[in-house]
């Protein structure tokens, strides 16, 4: 069965660099496999990306608004495709996958200011990752996207 006449559900990604330009990614609570991910999450109603991306960050890391800088924003949405056998499972079936807006931001804390165990926590284990290793990390179904987002930075990092 085809998926496509579902929309893409609007949503932030964050790649989030420290001080050597190694970025933030988190290895899901729901998820067994090695795979890594940087933050990212659905627009509220009526939220903006940037203010969503900010939400998203501190919501899956921990990591305060006043501990980064945003850098730039991607100039176009980034799309991705869920299987379609994880579409029924995830957000009621509504959605085909995601439309990103991406942000780079710089992470001006320090590795204390990182906390995992938040209120719903989503990731069980973070790490600082080079960035050429990140389509490797990813579940293979985000790979063309992360290498979109790489791409699409590049020339900042």
């Amino acid at each position: 069965m085809s998926h496509d006449h579902l929309p893409y559900r609007p949503a932030a990604g964050i790649m989030l660099l420290n001080a050597e330009n190694k970025v933030f990614v988190g290895q899901r609570i729901d998820n067994k496999l090695e795979a890594w991910q940087m933050p990212q999450g659905g627009l509220d109603p009526d939220e903006a990306p940037e203010q969503a991306a900010l939400r998203e960050l501190e919501e899956e890391t921990g990591i305060r608004p006043e501990h980064v800088e945003i850098i730039a924003t991607a100039p176009e949405e980034l799309l991705y495709d869920l299987p379609a056998d994880m579409i029924p499972r995830l957000w009621k079936g509504q959605y085909r996958g995601q439309r990103q807006t991406w942000f780079l931001m710089r992470f001006t804390g320090t590795d204390a200011d990182v906390h995992i165990d938040t209120a719903h926590p989503e990731f069980r284990a973070w790490k600082w990752a080079e960035p050429s290793e990140l389509p490797d990390m990813i579940v293979p179904f985000k790979r063309t996207l992360y290498e979109n987002v790489l791409r699409v930075f590049a020339h900042l990092i």
